[in-house]
């Protein structure tokens, strides 16, 4: 039998007579990076805690490590880390030592280690717990999910407003859990992210799951919008022919469109004439969800 690391078979949750997450359905093997992509209140949050056994589902079933994951929660959280995290924020101790005790445990990060990475995270280990900026608070809390290295790790849109230097560093632990046989499920709203480090994804709209696939699927899916700047105005048959663009809008000399998947033969197609400018953008998590999935978001 295969063992798997996290199993929800018609997992609900209701909130107040209001749908939290209804009839999940997943799995999550060993050594996986599963995402869980979704815009707000898509359910994300609530998938999260009820697999750290904050929540009891109101029906379905939820196995974490084959154990029930609200009636073992107790053993469940010896495995596992959790971002957000409940750590103290009122507490006496410095930042250094609330790490170093987590990383004495079994397994856990040395000191210099820890000592490494707060330094590429700019986090101060003499500085109180208490009196962490926000910033600072989100880098710590993050920080601690990892240092007792979990068996899973559960990260509830870890690198929201973390600037791009320091979230490297944690896409880095990520990476690092992942090739040392450890569990990582992770969610998001953004495409990207997603696309870049998962595994498998799972997407999730108004507390239903629309879809699952591989990254490398999801890679395949990802839209961006174009918009290209020629010399002089190009004819509009131009790009007859190429199947991965739609919109397309011709306005003076300037062309936009939106493209899914790899840019080649529009490129191709372009450096026919002049080329000025190429400009690609990133579309919102709702323009890929109406655009790729169909799916209308209120």
């Amino acid at each position: 039998m295969r063992y798997l690391v996290i199993k929800a078979e018609k997992l609900t949750k209701t909130h107040n007579r209001r749908q939290g997450v209804e009839n999940i359905t997943l799995d999550v093997e060993p050594g996986e990076i599963y995402g869980l992509l979704g815009t707000d209140h898509a359910g994300k949050s609530t998938l999260i805690s009820l697999l750290a056994g904050y929540l009891r589902p109101s029906s379905g079933r939820l196995l974490v490590f084959g154990k029930d994951s609200y009636r073992d929660a107790r053993f469940i959280r010896e495995k596992i880390g959790i971002y957000p995290g409940n750590y103290p924020s009122t507490s006496r101790l410095t930042v250094g030592e609330l790490l170093r005790s987590l990383g004495h445990q079994q397994g856990g990060m040395l000191w210099t280690e820890i000592q490494k990475i707060s330094k590429q995270v700019d986090l101060d280990l003499s500085q109180s717990a208490a009196t962490l900026s926000r910033h600072d608070r989100q880098v710590f809390d993050l920080l601690q999910a990892f240092v007792h290295r979990p068996e899973l790790l559960l990260l509830d849109e870890p690198m929201d407003d973390l600037n791009p230097a320091i979230a490297d560093v944690f896409y880095r632990l990520i990476a690092d859990a992942r090739h040392a046989g450890r569990t990582v499920f992770i969610t998001s709203k953004s495409f990207y992210e997603m696309e870049r480090i998962c595994d498998r994804v799972a997407i999730l709209h108004q507390g239903k799951l629309i879809s699952v696939e591989r990254g490398v699927q999801l890679r395949s899916r990802a839209i961006r919008k174009i918009e290209m700047r020629f010399a002089n105005p190009v004819p509009k048959d131009i790009f007859a022919g190429i199947t991965n663009i739609h919109n397309l809008t011709f306005e003076d000399n300037k062309v936009r469109c939106v493209l899914n998947g790899e840019p080649d033969s529009l490129i191709k197609s372009a450096s026919q004439h002049h080329v000025t400018d190429f400009l690609s953008f990133q579309p919102s998590l709702e323009e890929v969800l109406a655009d790729t999935y169909g799916v209308k978001i209120v």
